[in-house]
């Protein structure tokens, strides 16, 4: 059962007890990503949530360390572009203290000035880790290049001119410039009894004090098209191609998301079988849709040899122009919303992913979608719906394209024509 409850100082907390599970996963999201640093400050999200293990005014960084395995489930954090995250999966006996070990890491850290210049190597080396993935590279790079260098395209890890630079006082600013009760949830889904968990919350999390200036300063940014292409002596080819998306909270969100299964987002997929099966020319290709508050994309990702290139992206434009303009049959589509319906209700078996979908519905919507509300949405997609939003977002004179790796912008601009 969902429930929702604002405590006094206008923090939200959204609930679903689950009574047939034997877990229980509790989750603070910030409303503040990557997207909300300043010139400077790139970084500084995902540097936070770091230092919020490092030591509280109660526990030394290995106390908490051996307090988290001490529960016998796991505590860990991540950012996003848009949020920040620390969450908590337990056995439901264990509910307690981990509210309690979340709450000291939240409110108390100590951001000892000793342990943020340890913690720059560590996310220096997690930057160097990124440059040697090309998958992870080529899709910073694409993502940053479609959304023409707005905030909401910088790599979340941010630079290492930054990470080299920044000092304790600019951490603590940016939590008080950010970190605000109206600007949290807390999401609990699982097995456990509310007049015991409200309690509990409001101790730990009801003296939360508030901010006294606005926190979000956020502008769409435009989806941009062109050739990006970045040379690197690497086995293949790694490519992004990308159109526009929807946002998180539009209605159509569920026919966007059918047309990415149609697309590449299964094995299926029209991608799937006619690059990879039909001609053997990628181990890898797959689509995905990016969705923000304001804005979304959808990404073709692939990697082939260098001279099968240009033959992989000429594949790529072609299907989404025939999805464009001959649109999808009857059991294609059938086909399209079993798989969803499917993903979706095996993805949310888990405490940590309803925990993880009911914080998204309020930041993203205001209320919670029921599992019911989101099956007959699916249900009601047409083959006309996907024919009409293929060719509002299928533009190919839009068409963003990002190649990393041993190939010149020449053969990858042949492709396109």
């Amino acid at each position: 059962m969902y429930r929702k409850f604002v405590l006094d100082n206008g923090l939200r907390v959204v609930t679903e007890r689950i009574p047939t599970v034997k877990s229980v996963t509790v989750g603070v999201w910030v409303n503040v990503g990557s997207r909300d640093e300043g010139a400077g400050e790139e970084g500084l999200s995902h540097f936070i949530e770091h230092m919020f293990f490092k030591g509280t005014r109660n526990r030394s960084a290995t106390q908490i360390s051996r307090e988290i395995d001490g529960l016998g489930g796991e505590m860990n954090a991540f950012t996003s572009r848009e949020t920040t995250t620390f969450y908590a999966k337990v056995l439901d006996q264990q509910l307690q203290p981990a509210v309690g070990l979340l709450a000291d890491l939240f409110h108390h850290s100590k951001f000892d000035a000793k342990e943020v210049e340890k913690e720059k190597q560590v996310v220096l080396e997690e930057i160097r880790m990124v440059e040697d993935d090309p998958e992870d590279l080529v899709q910073d790079l694409h993502t940053e290049q479609t959304l023409a260098r707005h905030p909401l395209g910088r790599p979340i890890l941010g630079n290492a001119v930054t990470i080299k630079g920044l000092r304790r006082g600019q951490l603590l600013r940016y939590i008080r410039d950010h970190y605000d009760p109206f600007q949290t949830v807390v999401a609990v889904a699982g097995n456990f009894r509310v007049k015991e968990l409200m309690p509990l919350l409001e101790s730990t999390f009801g003296s939360f004090e508030r901010g006294s200036r606005p926190k979000l300063d956020r502008w769409p940014p435009k989806v941009a098209g062109g050739l990006t292409v970045r040379r690197k002596p690497l086995e293949q080819v790694h490519l992004c191609l990308g159109l526009k998306g929807v946002p998180a909270g539009r209605k159509d969100r569920y026919a966007a998301h059918a047309l990415n299964v149609l697309l590449g987002g299964s094995v299926s997929s029209r991608l799937f079988q006619e690059v990879r099966e039909k001609r053997g020319l990628t181990y890898s290709i797959y689509s995905y849709l990016s969705t923000f508050s304001d804005v979304g994309t959808l990404t073709v990702y692939a990697a082939t040899r260098a001279r099968e290139a240009p033959r992989v992206v000429e594949l790529i434009c072609r299907e989404i122009r025939k999805l464009r303009t001959e649109g999808v049959d009857r059991k294609e589509l059938e086909r399209a919303k079993n798989q969803m319906k499917g993903g979706l209700m095996l993805g949310l078996e888990s405490s940590h992913s309803r925990m993880s979908k009911l914080a998204k519905d309020e930041l993203y919507q205001g209320r919670h979608s029921s599992l019911a509300e989101i099956i007959a949405e699916i249900d009601q997609v047409s083959a006309d719906h996907l024919l009409s939003l293929s060719r509002e977002l299928f533009d190919l004179n839009c068409l963003s394209v990002t190649a990393l790796g041993p190939v010149s912008a020449r053969s990858i601009s042949s492709a396109l024509h």
